[in-house]
């Protein structure tokens, strides 16, 4: 099997959610009528978008005839020509290697559910997925899995059927992310810590280009968490939120894209070395993003009033943490105060947004829209993190939990000097906390998460869509049971990358496309790759 990082992915594993049921059908065998058995086809979903460049995925079906030994794989085209018909002993799923370094008492092996052991696949070679690709731009096959007592292929007992087709729009773009092991670490209120300080050097970085079979290595051992990133519009600056010592989380490296990166000294930014209107009271910072012509940096920064002055170096007054011991969500996260700042690395200074910077609220997870004309961010009433004498949250969506619902907002940036938020129909008064937006690269609409409660890592978050100026918002096609969130669009805005633990509590990253009229299909595994 294939090695898949740091205990973090089972390779094709069922997405149970997405299986299609076929209706009872009949086939003709000499004079006679049997119905057939219906196959449940997991994977792909009906209706399922690839794209034109992905390599050939694992379907995956389950089949209650018992008698069942056998299956042919049928692809019937739009072109009306010669279809394509394979068979398949229908290998069960199996689990990949596992990074013994990463096998820890806080977590276990990845198990197989029931409805993964009962799972049978298949994975085209490479000339036949290509046909398929070839013959489906645009266009749908129709997939037909039929099962049979023998190898004769004479008595067919089950059937199942799924259309699929191929988009002209490919991703375009690598996907850049981080493989993090999930080894929960011990509790300490008000400190960002999931993982053990030993831990660290196993976090890898890695490059997903889908044409090929497998990730990239591009930089593993390091000693300290490096984690939010941004990419300037074209792609030649980098933005890392970076922790130095004792839980300090406000550095931030800027770079220049190269072949081969070097992150010095010269290209971190501290802000709590930043003075005037700020003052040097800034120790943290979170959700930073490098703006699209890479000059600028948005980030959510302790509020400078009174209160930070009280509390300069204390985040328990600032978000809410709490690690747990179970490995499948260890951690939850969020700002309950701040306020949004914007760097300019031309002048180096660090400055209060106007208009997102009212310390009465929390405001956070601010984005540039394309064109850098606007910011889009999340903003609820500020509060305490911690109520005195409550009980800690022991899991996550604990009711414990202190509890936060944020708004998305929309703010002209003009040139730094802000102006009149708006607030967007559709991702907010919904008594949901909408949060994490990301906007289209051609600026009309805003992807974002939808969950009870905080923001980050919750499990039951779910991609919605939006038009920029708000409106009526659409839960996605492609949300899965569990977990959606971490969501990025490809350079041209006809995909959207998401993390999900639908198949699995180690994160597997999937695709959807997205038409002009915002129209989602259903999501396409990234196999052999975390997030």
């Amino acid at each position: 099997m294939k090695r898949l990082g740091p205990l973090t992915v089972v390779v094709a594993l069922v997405l149970v959610q997405s299986g299609l049921w076929i209706q009872r059908l009949e086939a003709l065998h000499g004079d006679s009528a049997k119905p057939l058995t219906p196959i449940t086809i997991d994977y792909p979903a009906d209706g399922s978008i690839f794209p034109p460049e992905i390599t050939s995925p694992t379907f995956l079906w389950r089949d209650p005839a018992e008698t069942a030994t056998v299956w042919t794989i049928e692809a019937t085209f739009s072109d009306r020509r010669q279809p394509l018909k394979v068979q398949s002993s229908g290998d069960r799923l199996l689990i990949g290697d596992i990074d013994p370094r990463c096998i820890a008492p806080t977590n276990e092996l990845p198990n197989l559910t029931p409805e993964q052991a009962a799972a049978h696949t298949w994975k085209p070679d490479r000339n036949t997925w290509a046909a398929i690709k070839r013959r489906t731009v645009e266009r749908a096959a129709t997939v037909t899995i039929t099962g049979f007592r023998d190898g004769n292929l004479k008595e067919a007992v089950s059937r199942g059927q799924i259309t699929i087709r191929t988009s002209k729009d490919p991703v375009g773009a690598p996907i850049f992310y981080r493989d993090v092991p999930l080894m929960p670490s011990e509790l300490q209120r008000g400190v960002i810590k999931p993982l053990a300080p030993k831990a660290l050097p196993l976090i890898a970085w890695r490059l997903r280009n889908i044409a090929e079979p497998r990730s990239r290595l591009l930089v593993d051992g390091i000693y300290t968490c490096a984690n939010c990133h941004s990419f300037s519009s074209d792609g030649r600056t980098l933005g890392m939120d970076m922790d130095g010592p004792q839980n300090d989380k406000g550095l931030y490296a800027l770079a220049a894209i190269k072949p081969e990166m070097t992150i010095r000294h010269e290209d971190v930014v501290r802000w709590s070395t930043y003075r005037g209107a700020l003052g040097g009271r800034l120790r943290a910072a979170f959700m930073s993003q490098v703006s699209p012509d890479g000059q600028y940096v948005v980030t959510t920064i302790n509020d400078p009033g009174t209160e930070s002055r009280e509390r300069a170096h204390d985040l328990e007054g600032k978000y809410y943490v709490s690690n747990f011991k179970d490995y499948r969500f260890l951690q939850v996260f969020y700002p309950t105060r701040g306020i949004l700042a914007w760097y300019s690395r031309a002048t180096g200074l660090l400055e209060p947004v106007p208009g997102a910077d009212d310390p009465r609220y929390v405001q956070t997870d601010g984005v540039w829209s394309p064109d850098g004309k606007y910011l889009v961010f999340a903003k609820a009433e500020a509060r305490d993190p911690y109520t005195a004498g409550a009980k800690m949250a022991e899991y996550a969506n604990d009711p414990n939990e202190t509890q936060i619902q944020y708004d998305l907002w929309r703010l002209p940036f003009n040139g730094g000097k802000g102006g009149r938020p708006e607030l967007i129909p559709g991702a907010s008064g919904n008594a949901m906390s909408n949060n994490f937006p990301k906007v289209s690269p051609d600026g009309r609409w805003i992807v974002f998460v939808q969950c009870r409660n905080g923001q980050l890592m919750r499990p039951d978050s779910q991609l919605y869509i939006v038009p920029f100026e708000g409106g009526q918002a659409r839960r996605m096609n492609c949300n899965t049971p569990l977990m959606n969130s971490w969501h990025s669009f490809s350079p041209n805005g006809r995909w959207l990358v998401f993390s999900s633990k639908s198949r699995s509590p180690y994160t597997q990253m999937y695709l959807t496309h997205i038409d002009e009229h915002g129209n989602d299909s259903p999501p396409i595994l990234v196999e052999n790759a975390t997030a």
